[in-house]
């Protein structure tokens, strides 16, 4: 059935009112948040390098788009210009959803509580519109016009949707290579010094390593929070034990576990409580409650507790050792995390402790730094990376309209996580160094290995992707390391290249 053009012409009007309903409110919302537009527009793979000038541009070519669309005599301009402006948005989600390294929180507005699935079948659905609006109106124009026929208005929508994709595609290709893969250091990679020997496939992503003792290797789940998987080194043999705890009556947010055998402890810095129980029973004392705060901890020897806490007042990060025993005895020292901005974005990192060496080791995120100090939190010495990112790259700002702090762009991650043996730190690096192939990084993780006791570098090792899923954690256990990979836990067996290195001796320590 054929409509009426008075009724053709009714679609098409409608269709502009939608447009203008939809780039009215994203832009106003843009810019009555704009600090937090701007704060996630940094933290974008696609468009941080950009976000200074993309975060104006953005609602300022809305509006004008909007006025496009409130004279008849330009409305095809304005449904041109929104089907090329969604076509730009769909092909950003496209890639973030398909190709980019991580996928950020989604944006605010119009659409705040809309995953980014949901968001590009939106987009979708108004390019179609925008496509059916434009063909409606392409029959009022005059015939010697090159859009009144069908065809070449098709030809010319195609011709703009590649150029929009293209500016995207640019725009991601630009970005991955900003900052991230030029770096003048040089690795070794030695033929085969960790070789993969058997895997398991746990069902499910939500597992973090809790630690290791006598050949197994103990899981967390972050769903399941009372619950200690335990695999023996072949990862042939499960078993699984439901931690009990004496005290279950407090706010619990964000309960770890923490596998020291003979002893396991259970804690969670937001109430502030710690449990300490033994791994022959599975049974949990509260040994502390209340205190400071903790984002952080590990165990050392003899009932002792590293965390990491937050100076009342200034709320930058301190590190404290906790005596279990008696609270009286806990011990602080500022100095060992090293302010370079806010003292709290960035002096995160990574914590360790290595029982043969009885040394801590604090490894910064964002800089090529580690601090190594013993039991009472004596610092022995810092050491660096390989990288050349001695200064922690990163955009912070404050949201006075939400009294917040976030990170502006997203920050160079130099150093991903870490893990002790002896007197060997394995850091699993997040920048690739000279003559490195970049593939190989995208379907790798790469590890560094350092001397603690030499304080220096040995060599460097690649763990592969499981089905495209990098490595998320990971644990040295002697000659063997055990990473989590998507949903399986894999040990690599490590060659003489890297045990030969160990150590026993703590003199040596510089």
């Amino acid at each position: 059935m054929k409509l009426p053009v008075s009724q053709k012409n009714k679609i098409a009007e409608f269709i502009c009112y939608l447009y203008i309903l939809l780039f009215t409110y994203a832009a106003v919302s843009k810019i009555l948040d704009f600090e937090n537009f701007q704060v996630q527009l940094g933290q974008s793979p696609l468009l941080s390098a950009f976000a200074a000038y993309i975060s104006y541009l953005v609602p300022i070519i809305e509006l004008l788009i909007v006025i496009l669309f409130v004279f008849p005599r330009f409305r095809f301009v304005a449904l041109f210009a929104s089907f090329n402006m969604m076509l730009l948005f769909t092909a950003y989600i496209f890639i973030i959803l398909n190709f980019s390294s991580f996928i950020p929180c989604s944006c605010g507005g119009i659409l705040e509580k809309l995953g980014w699935k949901e968001h590009l079948l939106f987009n979708i659905v108004f390019i179609i519109l925008a496509i059916l609006g434009m063909l409606i109106l392409s029959k009022s124009v005059p015939k010697g016009c090159i859009i009144s026929k069908p065809r070449n208005l098709i030809i010319i929508l195609t011709v703009s949707a590649v150029f929009s994709i293209a500016i995207i595609v640019g725009l991601f290709l630009v970005s991955e290579n900003i900052t991230r893969y030029h770096n003048k250091f040089t690795r070794r990679f030695p033929h085969f010094p960790a070789v993969k020997a058997r895997e398991y496939d746990l069902q499910l992503n939500s597992y973090y390593i809790a630690g290791t003792n006598q050949n197994k290797v103990y899981l967390g789940n972050t769903t399941a929070q009372l619950l200690v998987t335990v695999l023996d080194s072949s990862l042939q043999t499960k078993a699984q034990y439901q931690i009990k705890l004496d005290n279950k009556n407090l706010p619990f947010r964000s309960v770890k576990i923490k596998v020291a055998g003979p002893y396991f402890y259970v804690y969670d810095g937001t109430v502030p409580c710690i449990f300490k129980g033994n791994i022959s029973d599975w049974k949990a004392k509260l040994v502390k409650k209340g205190g400071e705060y903790f984002s952080l901890a590990e165990p050392m020897d003899a009932g002792i507790l590293a965390v990491r806490t937050q100076k009342r007042g200034s709320g930058e990060s301190i590190m404290a050792a906790l005596d279990l025993r008696d609270t009286a005895k806990t011990k602080l020292n500022p100095a060992i995390l090293q302010k370079q901005m806010d003292g709290l974005f960035d002096t995160d990192g990574r914590m360790v402790y290595s029982r043969q060496l009885n040394r801590l080791v604090y490894l910064y995120a964002y800089r090529n730094q580690y601090t190594v100090a013993d039991a009472n939190l004596t610092i022995d010495y810092r050491g660096n990376t390989i990288d050349t990112i001695s200064h922690a790259n990163l955009n912070i700002v404050s949201i006075k309209s939400r009294n917040q702090k976030k990170m502006g762009k997203r920050p160079l991650l130099v150093n991903k996580d870490c893990a002790v043996f002896n007197n060997l730190l394995f850091v699993n690096s997040g920048i690739p160094g000279r003559y490195e192939n970049i593939k190989v990084w995208k379907q790798a993780s790469i590890i560094d290995l350092y001397d603690l006791t030499g304080n220096s570098y040995i060599l460097s090792f690649y763990i592969y992707n499981e089905e495209n899923a990098k490595m998320k954690s990971f644990v040295v256990q002697d000659s063997v390391l055990y990473a989590l990979i998507g949903n399986r836990i894999v040990r690599y067996n490590l060659s003489k290249s890297i045990t030969k290195n160990y150590q026993n001796s703590i003199k040596d320590i510089k």
